[in-house]
């Protein structure tokens, strides 16, 4: 596995974008353009878990590490894409301790959670690494929870307690939106929810993330203390070039 977890105990700041088209072409485009890390989304994105697959595979050449948000804690959808060699796993709308303790017990092995056990899977190079993957699960693989409630704020120690738990993930557009301030990213309200994040974080030695779109807050939300970040997705990209294109010609038609 790439070394992600590593870094970030580290203290260093890591990179990464969002993959939301669930194209494997895509994925390896933006896997070979200097993130380190990029998101695989099952919960909003346009990819099934099949794509997630071959995603993977395009990813599995490039520099960067492959995590997977899939869109609930079942334990099933956890391991699913662990086993097709998921680096991590982000969670969404996690409100509390309790809720925390059940993706990591899906993310791990036993004796230190409950997921399944299957040697002849693409994670452990179908049987051939098994017992080095077991051995270095519990290091290599991140647990990513985001935070995305005023439930969850309510219980941001807990949450961050909890063994396993790697980074405290802001999810800005639900957190917002649940503040009653959707999109107000410089509201005090929201930035002082931020500051309580990362500040949970911090105390029980775990990392803090958030996605934006705009790089130039990038100094903003690292000043902060966050290390783990994300500024946009491949969908964006391609959508910003395709815009981008079609105006300079359109402008270069109309100067004819």
């Amino acid at each position: 596995m790439k070394n992600i977890k590593k870094r970030l105990k580290q203290g260093e700041t890591v990179n990464g974008c969002w993959l939301n088209l669930g194209s494997s072409l895509t994925a390896e485009i933006v896997g070979l353009s200097g993130f380190d890390w990029v998101l695989i989304d099952l919960e909003h994105g346009a990819g099934s878990e099949k794509d997630v697959l071959s995603q993977l595979q395009a990813l599995e050449s490039t520099p960067t590490a492959a995590f997977v948000r899939v869109e609930s804690a079942d334990a099933a959808r956890i391991s699913r894409v662990l086993d097709m060699g998921a680096a991590g796993v982000m969670c969404p709308k996690v409100n509390n301790a309790e809720e925390a303790k059940k993706v990591i017990n899906g993310i791990h092995y036993p004796p230190f959670g409950n997921r399944g056990v299957a040697k002849m899977v693409r994670a452990t190079g179908f049987g051939v690494n098994f017992d080095q993957y077991y051995a270095e699960s519990k290091e290599n693989i991140l647990g990513i929870i985001q935070i995305e409630t005023v439930e969850a704020l309510k219980h941001l120690d807990d949450i961050a307690a909890v063994e396993g738990v790697d980074v405290l993930f802001i999810g800005p557009a639900d957190l917002s939106m649940e503040l009653g301030i959707f999109g107000q990213f410089n509201n005090p309200i929201f930035l002082d929810a931020v500051k309580n994040i990362v500040n949970a974080a911090k105390n029980a030695g775990k990392a803090t993330g958030i996605l934006f779109f705009n790089p130039d807050d990038y100094k903003k939300y690292h000043d902060m203390g966050i290390k783990f970040i994300a500024c946009g997705a491949d969908a964006t990209f391609v959508a910003d070039g395709a815009r981008a294109m079609a105006k300079k010609l359109n402008d270069f038609r109309y100067e004819l």
